[in-house]
């Protein structure tokens, strides 16, 4: 049966999730849905280097130009004599390697092609260009020698045939690994409702949501969800806000209420006056609030990107300087093979390489430990965070209520006549399936207590329940329940229960007939692992802030209990972003860790956002992160591995880098006076080692460790 409990003010941290229209969905679920948008086959980028690029078009070029580039290696002459093999020869075998190299070119190149010429047009080189420049050269040079032009030897169609498909799988991974803004947004619209039913002077008729005016009178059944904002008009229901709210607990609204478009009505029909449709909402709003977070959040650049612009004007210069050099030298066949050497080992099979593995490694890692990485950026900016922000409800908190205190009418009085509070209590609340009821149930078993049976058990619409145990009428309520009955608490208890509301408890009383027997308090039950959390994340220098609906003294006593350095409350949905742009104003990097629709603004606008996996889809989808559990401690597995990761983005880099900056001149011939020149076969065996090493390094970030249970 249906079960109601009304503690005095909205705000009261004790939360349940309503059995009746409840959003579908569960971690499992979340995780799933973030998954497929991270590594959307069909997910096309709209800006950067990815612009107009999907996940699917990277992955089928890179498995054809594969195929391609195997008869490329082995037919190719320089190639066989590297590894000292003899390709067999019949006709046409020599031209194995410049058809399918062509088309290797012309195929898995052009997405790199087309992004450099964007890179040119707008003054802009990085690693398109970079890449563009090299396959071309290459392309180009190698027809030149194959058809015997000029008398070069620079045949390099096995070394395209090798670069293509690495930048493809390189630029492959890494958009695996990115996130989707649109994921937000698209999970926001589906909270409404197709269609609702609006009242008429003939009856109810069914009509789309986008057929609603403002002045229009709807039917909300028992599972619907609010398809517009309004006012309660008729009738009274439990509301279901957690989608909006993100706090659990369901909110009684009466005629003269307003309730908001995405929440759902639990339990009771309900006629609702419309007073806002469209964009005019609430969830629109904060829709909004989104789209331009995740916008103000993206135009960081990756920092091999920023290597790849370096490297793009390095050997661009090098190159003109080594031709303008070994022609004044007078040997303009020098000046044009040692040019072209310098501009295709220049291309950065590692550079192109170094991030995306890091990023693939870490992602792998991370979801070992229960850490869902869907931006690349998250990862990267998580060692700087200054401050964590955490939702109290659902994160900080389990958001499911917890027996906290006991008191007879005589205070709190002797331990055997707490025991006979609460066992009364727990026989009343048997039959409910409420999550107060059976907290109350579960405490009552914990100490051992033998609950007697009751009878007649009766829901008391925003009262109480009600139920006969021995013989006895027992009630079970809060304040309005004692208004109804006319009966006041007795000083003792008074004084006790007044400590507990101080505190944000919710305070029900056990009444037998005409009598108050004495109270239990009720709180918001707070993770042990949080305790651990914060004690972590202080130790590291990193400050612990919690935000929150709910009222003051209910954050103060949770900040108290979790020793936590700054608090907000009675923060309203539409502003808790605003808060982490307060934050951010001082000089912070933050760290967003929330659950609920509510806190998807916030979420974005953060530098790392971090949704509990048990959250909305919103939420989830907001974030950069997602938690698979409601461990907090996840936090910590998330900042160590972004420390080693960037350690080893770093090492990359340099890495890669270094090998471009000592390779080039080589190629170049500054050392050609003392007889050491890199010749084209060397400089491609060198870059083909740069990026094993970088693959290798990579590889050491599987030693890491990642388990929340032994944070410190």
């Amino acid at each position: 049966m249906e079960h109601r409990h009304r503690s005095p003010g909205a705000t009261q941290s004790i939360g349940h999730q309503s059995p009746h229209g409840a959003p579908p969905g569960s971690s499992a679920g979340h995780l799933a849905a973030a998954a497929r948008s991270a590594d959307d086959d069909h997910l096309v980028h709209s800006h950067g280097q990815h612009a107009g690029h999907s996940v699917a078009m990277f992955r089928e070029r890179f498995w054809l130009t594969l195929a391609l580039a195997v008869p490329v290696l082995f037919f190719s002459p320089m190639f066989a004599d590297l590894l000292g093999y003899e390709a067999p020869a019949f006709p046409g075998s020599a031209w194995i390697p410049p058809v399918f190299g062509t088309a290797i070119y012309l195929y898995g190149g052009r997405p790199f092609i087309k992004g450099g010429l964007n890179e040119l047009k707008t003054r802009k080189p990085g690693m398109m260009l970079l890449i563009a420049m090299a396959i071309s050269v290459a392309f180009i040079a190698s027809w030149v020698t194959t058809l015997g032009l000029g008398g070069f030897d620079l045949d390099f169609w096995w070394e395209l045939a090798l670069l293509v498909p690495i930048m493809l799988l390189g630029h492959w991974i890494e958009m695996r690994a990115l996130g989707s803004a649109q994921g937000a947004l698209d999970a926001l619209a589906a909270l409404l409702p197709d269609e609702a039913e609006r009242v008429t002077d003939t009856g109810v008729e069914t009509v789309s949501v986008a057929e609603l005016r403002a002045g229009d009178t709807i039917l909300v059944r028992p599972g619907g969800r609010m398809p517009a904002d309004g006012t309660v008009s008729g009738g009274q229901a439990d509301f279901d806000e957690s989608m909006i709210t993100g706090e659990s607990k369901t909110v009684l609204r009466t005629p003269g209420d307003p309730v908001v478009a995405g929440t759902i009505a639990t339990d009771n029909s309900v006629r609702v006056r419309v007073s806002a449709i469209g964009e005019d909402t609430a969830l629109a709003g904060i829709q909004r609030l989104v789209a331009e977070a995740q916008a103000s959040s993206s135009r960081a650049q990756a920092l091999a990107d920023r290597a790849a612009a370096f490297l793009f004007y390095f050997a661009a210069g090098t190159g003109v300087l080594t031709f303008i050099f070994w022609t004044l030298m007078g040997s303009v066949t020098d000046a044009v093979t040692r040019t072209v050497t310098v501009l295709v080992i220049a291309c950065p099979h590692a550079l192109g390489l170094a991030i995306p593995l890091v990023i693939a490694i870490s992602t792998e890692r991370a979801a070992r430990a229960g850490v869902l990485i869907k931006n690349r950026m998250a990862l990267e900016r998580m060692r700087t965070v200054d401050v964590v922000l955490f939702d109290k409800t659902g994160t900080l908190t389990r958001g499911e209520p917890e027996l906290k205190a006991v008191a007879t009418a005589a205070g709190t009085a002797t331990a055997s006549g707490q025991d006979a509070v609460l066992g009364l209590a727990a026989a009343v609340e048997a039959d409910s399936e409420h999550p107060v009821a059976r907290s109350i149930v579960a405490a009552a078993r914990e100490r051992g207590l033998e609950i007697p049976a009751a009878e007649g058990f009766t829901s008391l619409t925003g009262r109480g329940v009600r139920a006969m145990v021995d013989g006895r009428t027992v009630q079970v309520g809060g304040p309005a329940l004692l208004r109804e009955l006319g009966l006041q608490e007795p000083p003792a208890l008074a004084a006790a229960t007044g400590a507990w509301l101080d505190r944000g408890a919710a305070v029900l009383n056990v009444v037998d007939g005409g009598t108050i027997l004495g109270a239990v308090s009720l709180e918001d039950a707070v993770r042990p692992e949080s305790r651990q959390a914060v004690r972590a994340l202080q130790a590291r220098g990193i400050k612990v802030a919690m935000i929150t609906g709910d009222a003051r003294q209910v954050a103060r006593a949770v900040a108290e209990e979790l020793n936590i350095d700054e608090v907000f409350a009675e923060v309203l949905p539409a502003y808790k972003d605003k808060k982490v742009a307060e934050l951010q104003a001082r000089g912070l990097k933050v760290a967003m860790v929330g659950d609920g629709v509510n806190d998807s603004p916030a979420l974005a606008r953060a530098e790392v956002g971090i949704a509990i996996g048990g959250g909305t889809d919103v939420a989830v989808e907001s974030a950069g992160v997602v938690l698979a559990g409601n461990d907090p401690r996840a936090v910590l597995s998330m900042l160590d591995l972004s420390k080693a990761s960037y350690r080893k983005m770093w090492q990359n880099l340099v890495w890669a880098t270094g090998y471009n900056v000592v390779s080039v001149p080589l190629a170049a011939g500054v050392l050609a006076f003392a007889g050491i020149v890199l010749s084209p076969a060397a400089g491609a065996v060198m870059m083909s080692a740069s990026t094993i090493i970088v693959a290798l390094n990579a590889q050491l970030l599987r030693r890491l460790k990642l388990n929340p249970a032994t944070v410190g």
